[in-house]
């Protein structure tokens, strides 16, 4: 009886779900958004591979006839069959006349042996070849590696400094964001492509230069976005309900507000990513990017101009390609890690 009468255990307490662990919760359930993560993922990796060697090491290689063709016929191929006309020597004996008349047979079997193994080669390469006989896919996997490299490096600096500037200046107020909005009116004030040609002549050219460069030019507009959302946020209740526990506020700014205004950081980084990638293309066919050395998507398109007026297309389509595929999935991919962390969508559950 006493044991029936005794109060019964109260139950553990469960612990709410965390912003970040829901916010990856909703992600899994959007197909598309898991399709271009493993699509950027599937990048990431071939930079990484491509950067310990083990593809495309060997981008500078003479690997074909210059501007050959993209084709996928294979080695068995011939030059015989691919319609190159061969060269032949004189039919009578010049010898008397011309004491070189002997040579004419051993040349021309030479410069057919040549003929033919370049064309066997370049009739192996499935995107073709540039001016110097290059393969254009390994300059394509090469170039992924230096402009995504530029991109992301570019759009995380750029992000770090808006977000950190932005939340210092919309939190504290006063004379801290006076000052913070005076050099912000300095930034916009000057046009963006003038200043990153300003800061190209500092610093030089080189892909650490060409990050630095977008880094410091393009944080203005997350700086803005992300000031106004910290002077929205810093006065809500949530936020003075962490003050009035003691919270300081690094723990309020990074821990409580930061991470409700997630999605708007991640949609910043993923435009800047874009347009990096393409300040970069300007920057290299101007000269003022990566090295001469060195390769990426806006060499790539720099060189492929002059191709396009005499028909080669190919360069210009690999680089098209690689890129659309990757900046379409970074995009997509951000945009369903932006509804996965909205806390309108959330609270909507």
């Amino acid at each position: 009886m006493s044991a029936a009468l005794s109060p019964s255990p109260a139950p553990a307490a469960s612990r709410s779900e965390g912003v970040w662990a829901a916010g990856w919760r909703r992600f899994r359930q959007d197909r598309v958004g898991l399709v271009c993560l493993a699509v950027v993922l599937a990048f990431l990796l071939l930079i990484a591979a491509s950067l310990l060697g083990l593809v495309a090491a060997d981008w500078q290689a003479e690997r074909a006839v210059p501007n050959a063709p993209p084709t996928v016929l294979g080695p068995a191929v011939r030059a015989e069959a691919s319609g190159i006309p061969q060269p032949e020597g004189p039919n009578v004996d010049l010898s008397d006349i011309d004491p070189l008349a002997p040579r004419y047979a051993e040349w021309a079997e030479a410069a057919k042996a040549y003929q033919t193994a370049d064309t066997v080669k370049a009739e192996t390469l499935p995107f073709g070849a540039d001016r110097l006989g290059r393969d254009v896919l390994a300059k394509a996997i090469k170039g992924a590696e230096i402009s995504i490299f530029v991109g992301l490096s570019a759009a995380l600096l750029a992000t770090l400094i808006g977000t950190v500037l932005g939340a210092v200046g919309g939190f504290f107020r006063g004379r801290v964001d006076d000052a913070l909005e005076w050099v912000y009116n300095v930034f916009t004030a000057i046009p963006g492509i003038l200043l990153i040609f300003a800061f190209a002549a500092i610093v030089g050219r080189g892909v650490s230069s060409v990050v630095l460069i977008l880094g410091l030019a393009g944080w203005t507009g997350i700086y803005r976005l992300v000031r106004a959302e910290f002077m929205k946020h810093a006065v809500r209740e949530y936020v003075r309900s962490a003050e009035a526990i003691g919270a300081s506020a690094g723990a309020r700014m990074f821990r409580h507000i930061l991470p409700n205004i997630g999605h708007i950081v991640l949609v910043q980084l993923s435009v800047h990513v874009v347009g990096f990638i393409k300040a970069e293309v300007i920057l290299s066919y101007l000269g003022l990017g990566v090295g001469v050395d060195q390769v990426s998507w806006g060499t790539m398109l720099s060189e492929s101009q002059s191709e396009l007026l005499l028909g080669f297309w190919w360069q210009l389509a690999a680089a098209t390609a690689f890129m659309a595929v990757f900046v379409t999935a970074f995009s997509l991919m951000t945009d369903a890690l932006r509804d996965a962390l909205d806390p309108k969508l959330r609270g909507a559950e």
